[in-house]
């Protein structure tokens, strides 16, 4: 749920306003994940939670030990409507009555919850709720003769509102994409290099766990596949493993370990 909130608003108000806005729809949450917000982390809160028995996670901008997909969502959604709000968006309807983005922000809510995410091919609506909402713009009849000026004057506002939100939230993805495809590009692999592969999934590897090589010996590249899928030929210890490896698991191998580090023994597995 997307709610406008105040800059002075205390811990208290903002347990009232999640009491009476969300929890009366979903119930107790068994965690909540959030920043660093004074108004999360102040004893009022916390021991509130304490009482509920809701587990209360924190995340760091930039550095997600708690939770990166939510950290990134949360970077998203800040995306969105700061840029909701920053366009400016402020509509006076017939009767007078000015619609700032605190007011049209539902419509934010809306085309965000309908639309459907790369990385789950679902809506968030449909996998909160395993349908999606009937919208507005979907079922509006354009037929009618006879509308009321007032009935009219919203139907504009809400055209409006919906064409802001759907561009911040494009606007939005768009930049999410560049920034994780600046991060993070995918290694340029060829059939025959060696690579280094992470021993991370590995459980047959002897000794203690924190103590194994973070990366096996280096095997060769059999294939390539899409996206980003690499089929090696696999030796030793790990030759009944799975011969598919995403590419994340895998780095370069340097021929030159020897010169780099003379005095380490090459890593055994």
């Amino acid at each position: 749920m997307f709610l406008p909130c105040h800059k002075d608003d205390t811990a208290m108000d903002t347990a009232i306003m999640i009491w009476n806005k969300v929890i009366s729809h979903t119930g107790l949450f068994q965690n909540i994940i959030s920043d660093r917000d004074p108004k999360f982390t102040s004893a009022l809160w916390t021991n509130l939670h304490n009482l509920f028995g809701t587990k209360l996670s924190f995340s760091t901008a930039y550095h997600p030990q708690t939770d990166g997909l939510a950290e990134r969502m949360i970077q998203t959604l800040e995306d969105m409507i700061r840029r909701f709000c920053a366009y400016g968006l402020e509509f006076k309807d017939s009767d007078g009555f000015t619609h700032d983005w605190c007011t049209l922000i539902p419509a934010l809510e809306l085309a965000y919850k309908t639309s459907i995410h790369s990385s789950t091919g679902k809506t968030p609506a449909m996998l909160e709720k395993g349908w999606n909402p009937r919208l507005p713009y979907d079922t509006l009849k354009k037929d009618l003769v006879d509308i009321h000026p007032t009935a009219s004057s919203f139907k504009i506002i809400l055209d409006k509102a919906r064409h802001h939100a759907n561009r911040c939230m494009q606007d939005s993805f768009k930049c999410a994409k560049e920034r994780w495809d600046k991060i993070h590009k995918p290694p340029d692999f060829k059939v025959g290099d060696l690579v280094l592969v992470s021993t991370l999934n590995f459980n047959n590897i002897k000794g203690p766990k924190k103590l194994k090589y973070s990366f096996s010996k280096p095997f060769m590249i059999k294939a390539l596949h899409v996206p980003n899928a690499v089929q090696l030929e696999l030796t030793g210890e790990l030759m009944n493993k799975q011969l598919m490896f995403p590419a994340s698991l895998l780095k370069p191998y340097s021929s030159s370990y020897k010169e780099l580090f003379p005095l380490r023994n090459q890593p055994p597995l």
